[in-house]
């Protein structure tokens, strides 16, 4: 009987934990949305131009290193809230380019952050409901998001079109993969620090938004 009530005792203190982690991690991630999309409008409003891949790739990476390295501790929220909003100051100009240049930039946007909404939603709906383990994911979202960054690398590098269409309907698979996986990972106490959950949802959210952008952009036949 000792061991029984051990055993459920342990059950519940980690039913208890994982529920805390995900709270904690929706709560943050809605919070760095808003933030972030905060940023983006401030970008829009004093049409900031872009820095460029160079200043962006530095600054999202060392963001990304300072969250992780500081991501028990304080001042990783400082990090994330740092690194979410200079992710939104990048997209602000991103978004201008769009309404500028296309006539139904406006609507673009809203149909892929509706889009981006709904996948993300529907994909965290079914890993919590099914409670399936994606863990086996992990080796493939490794390599593929690998090989999808060096290529679209290339198609900045080399102005290939269709390329770089690809490497977005690439993103859009490895994103999707990626929101099952971390919350796999969470429910399945396997990623137990909310920070760092909430930086890879926040990822899996922007690069899905980015891509469905793009494609919708490419095929409205007006980019």
């Amino acid at each position: 009987m000792r061991l029984n009530t051990a055993t459920v005792t342990r059950s519940e203190a980690s039913i208890l934990a994982t529920n805390k982690v995900l709270k904690n991690t929706y709560m943050l991630l809605s919070m760095t949305l808003l933030f972030s999309a905060a940023m983006a409008g401030v970008s829009m409003y004093l049409n900031l131009g872009h820095p460029g891949m160079i200043v962006t790739m530095v600054g999202y990476f060392g963001l990304l290193f300072l969250t992780s390295k500081f991501s028990n501790s304080s001042l990783g929220l400082f990090f994330v809230f740092a690194l979410t909003g200079f992710m939104g100051i990048t997209l602000g100009p991103i978004l201008n380019m769009y309404l500028t240049m296309l006539p139904n930039g406006s609507e673009l946007i809203m149909t892929a952050l509706g889009g981006t909404g709904v996948i993300f939603l529907g994909l965290s709906a079914y890993a919590l409901t099914t409670r399936k383990d994606f863990s086996f994911l992990g080796g493939f979202l490794m390599v593929g998001i690998l090989v999808a960054f060096l290529a679209g690398l290339g198609a900045v590098f080399f102005s290939i079109p269709a390329l770089s269409l690809a490497v977005s309907a690439m993103f859009i698979l490895l994103m999707s993969a990626l929101i099952l996986y971390e919350t796999s990972a969470i429910i399945h106490g396997g990623e137990t620090n909310y920070i760092l959950a909430t930086v890879s949802l926040y990822v899996s959210i922007y690069n899905l938004f980015l891509s469905l952008l793009q494609l919708l952009a490419a095929f409205s036949g007006d980019d």
